[in-house]
């Protein structure tokens, strides 16, 4: 009776230290959290290529701290509400780190959530101001902020077009009003008056009465905060009435659906954008290995890579995927090593070094202008 109790602990204690040794083992779980549907599924598309990717290779080079990383995703088709419903799934399901949100607004609603909770979100595209400016401290991004787009974009108005005039057109969201409302901010201390100052509703398809209003005004340079399906059809809709203005834009016209919307009438727009991440020799082996399998690189594709490269660096230096660690990682870099360069962040969470320049369409494809 002795014995059987005996060989009963044992192998509890043997069962128990089994499960013990398997939870150390437990995977890590991050998601990618964006819009895989709806009119922005673009950027969605892109930042899943780049995740994806990152994910598999780091699990081919064993994981993060010998354990499995596994990836969830969460549609919030860049939509703000949606975007808080996505956050508390992710939050139930316990996920140790989100890369995402994409759009701006659908960011800075998430952030809400996991600020709360603690998780450490890492966007590789949101440019909002506001997503960073509140001070949430598990809020990252390794992409720019559109007052830094605003002033490389007015700043090219204002020494190129000097004397024309300018319209600046936005969409009512975050992301595109910021936009909008920091490119005139800057013109205007550069004693530029716009022509006109208004703004759409995204999602709509005919914008004749906004086409003849800047024609009528003699417009010579739309400025237009937003994203590209709708300025995809106000291009081409413009070059139906023989409008042809000097269109400028920001990242969110990136999308190769830009040019597939509007035709040979993008030919010649400009918009600002980092630069090109598949210049960096270490992004060289990245791009090969997905345009082997026809993937493509351009866009955030990469910058969702390295989202998730800052944040496994984080993980090894912090020797922990639990959030606080792996912000005050993040916080205290000195600097992350990858695709898109060596990055670190203020204590707002920006990166200390974001750099924009100015990108072209051509012929069916984007150009960065050196």
């Amino acid at each position: 009776m002795i014995r059987a109790k005996l060989a009963v602990t044992a192998a509890a204690v043997a069962l128990g230290a089994g499960l013990w040794a398997g939870a150390a083992q437990a995977d890590i779980t991050i998601a990618l959290a964006g819009p895989m549907t709806g009119a922005a599924a673009a950027y969605g598309e892109q930042t899943r290529a780049g995740v994806e990717a990152a994910v598999a290779d780091i699990n081919a080079k064993g994981g993060l701290l010998g354990q499995k990383l596994v990836l969830t995703i969460a549609d919030d088709a860049c939509d703000a509400k949606q975007a808080v419903a996505a956050a508390n799934k992710l939050v139930s399901q316990n996920v140790a780190a989100v890369i995402g949100h994409v759009c701006s607004g659908a960011s800075i609603a998430a952030s809400n959530v996991y600020g709360e909770e603690g998780i450490v979100m890492i966007s590789p595209t949101a440019t909002s101001p506001q997503l960073t400016d509140r001070g949430l401290k598990n809020v990252f991004r390794v992409c720019g902020r559109d007052d830094q787009q605003g002033e490389v974009a007015a700043k090219l108005i204002a020494d190129r077009y000097k004397g024309k005039k300018v319209a600046i057109v936005h969409d009512k969201q975050a992301y595109g009003q910021g936009l909008a409302d920091d490119v005139k901010r800057r013109l205007n201390a550069a004693g530029i008056t716009e022509a006109a100052f208004t703004s759409i509703t995204a999602g709509e398809k005919d914008y004749s009465a906004l086409i003849t209003r800047l024609k009528s005004d003699g417009v010579d340079v739309l400025y237009y905060g937003g994203y590209d399906q709708e300025l995809g059809l106000i291009a081409r809709q413009a070059a139906d009435q023989q409008f042809r203005p000097q269109i400028i834009g920001a990242d969110g016209i990136q999308p190769q659906s830009y040019w597939n919307i509007a035709g040979d009438t993008a030919e010649g727009t400009l918009f600002t954008f980092s630069p090109d991440p598949q210049r960096n020799p270490a992004a060289k082996p990245v791009v090969e290995a997905l345009q082997a399998k026809n993937i493509r690189t351009d866009g955030f594709t990469l910058f969702a890579y390295a989202a998730v490269q800052t944040y496994a660096e984080a993980v090894q230096k912090a020797n922990s995927a639990k959030s606080d660690a792996v912000a005050k990682a993040l916080r205290a870099g000195p600097s992350f090593d990858t695709v898109v360069g060596s990055l670190s962040f203020d204590d707002k969470g920006d990166l200390k070094q974001p750099g924009y320049v100015f990108w072209a369409w051509k012929n069916g494809e984007k150009v960065q202008v050196d």
